[in-house]
């Protein structure tokens, strides 16, 4: 409810004029108006804004297309550092040069309410990955590279039919980390073929600086995720000792290109960082260690998304045979033989359950302790932000 009385119409004047107060019978007959109040901070509230990869000169994006195809022949684009020519040959993530491999393109409404907006936000979701993670909850797509191919002219042509068909907010790149170079061109494609919404880049926070230096001016808003803390847990459940320093690094980095997520006045992001963290079960202390360190070391102001929906997937839960031999002293015969047990464990059973609820507390508890006080709550609303 507005804190202020809206003026009245002449219409309603008349009609109040017309009509006894006592019985006032008009007021069914008045078309309804829906007023929204949003609480976004005026810090962060934003009148109008263009992209930034629109504001690029034609020196600049030409650069930008030289740096993309230097890092194809020589890939450095995430912490594996591969190093190989991806026009002859690939590396970790299993994609080459001249394409990237592409599962889904829709407008989609599972993302946080400021991102999806009204009309969706345009997804993108690459296949591979430059991590492994054990429970991932993308995992037919991430992991068994299953899609089609597509050059980024094509990309681009995709994403003018998402902004002009699907009127969707934004083009969401969802785990684009070993594909930049692609993207990169595919966005320089895009704004000559009259892009005009802002690009999110939706990463798992395992990229490189040189990635990120290529990716600057061209995302408005990073949606990085920050996992686990630890280099034992990591190692363990990403296949990635150095995880948690390379996340660091890389966020700091998104911060220092775009800050804090700003809004125009429907609610909907269009520049900074939204950072997530999915609480996973056992691990909550990782949890209140990264919310301290991004209040320490990022900002307090910065747009946090505490996530509560883990379901054991990929390879958490499932069944394996282990086979155990021992040697056992056989009685009379002056010697021993060797015994053989199969026995079946569940994998990463340590993980292999739901959140529960005081997990998920005890993280958001640490996060205000820490100074954060921007979040995006499970009770918000599409077109809402509090």
């Amino acid at each position: 409810m507005s804190l202020f009385p809206r003026p009245l119409s002449q219409a309603t004047v008349a009609l109040r004029t017309l009509a006894p107060a006592s019985k006032a019978p008009w007021i069914a007959f008045l078309p309804h108006i829906q007023h929204r109040t949003l609480g976004i901070p005026p810090q962060y509230l934003l009148d109008d804004y263009t992209p930034r990869y629109n504001l690029l000169t034609s020196i600049e994006a030409a650069q930008k297309r030289s740096q993309a195809y230097a890092h194809l022949s020589n890939c450095n684009l995430c912490p594996r550092r591969c190093g190989v020519n991806r026009y002859k040959t690939t590396g970790v993530c299993l994609i080459g040069a001249e394409t990237a491999k592409v599962n889904v393109i829709a407008p989609h409404r599972g993302e946080e309410p400021c991102i999806q907006g009204f009309h969706g936000s345009g997804s993108v979701f690459f296949s591979g990955c430059n991590l492994r993670c054990v429970f991932c909850q993308n995992h037919d797509i991430a992991h068994q590279r299953n899609g089609f191919d597509l050059t980024p002219e094509e990309l681009a042509e995709w994403y003018l039919k998402l902004q002009d068909t699907g009127n969707v907010h934004n083009i969401n790149l969802v785990t684009p980390e070993h594909v930049v170079p692609q993207v990169a061109l595919s966005i320089l494609a895009a704004r000559d073929m009259g892009l005009r919404i802002p690009i999110v880049y939706n990463t798992s926070s395992f990229d490189s600086l040189e990635s990120l230096d290529l990716l600057d001016g061209l995302v408005d808003i990073y949606l990085p995720d920050f996992k686990v803390w630890n280099t034992s847990t990591s190692k363990r459940l990403l296949k990635a000792e150095d995880y948690a320093e390379t996340a660091r690094e890389s966020i700091k980095a998104m911060h220092a290109q775009v800050g804090d997520l700003s809004f125009t006045s429907d609610g909907i992001a269009q520049r900074g960082v939204l950072l997530r963290h999915l609480v996973m079960p056992g691990l909550e202390g990782e949890g209140r260690e990264i919310m301290r360190w991004l209040a320490g070391n990022v900002s307090r102001d910065l747009y946090v998304h505490i996530m509560e929906q883990y379901h054991p997937d990929a390879h958490v839960g499932k069944k394996r045979r282990v086979t155990t031999r021992r040697r056992k002293i056989v009685e009379g015969r002056g010697g021993d033989a060797e015994e053989e047990k199969v026995e079946e464990e569940v994998r990463y059973a340590e993980i292999n359950r739901a959140v529960r609820d005081e997990e998920l507390g005890s993280v958001r508890d640490a996060a205000v302790e820490a100074g954060l006080w921007r979040f995006c709550g499970v009770n918000e609303k599409g077109m809402f932000h509090l």
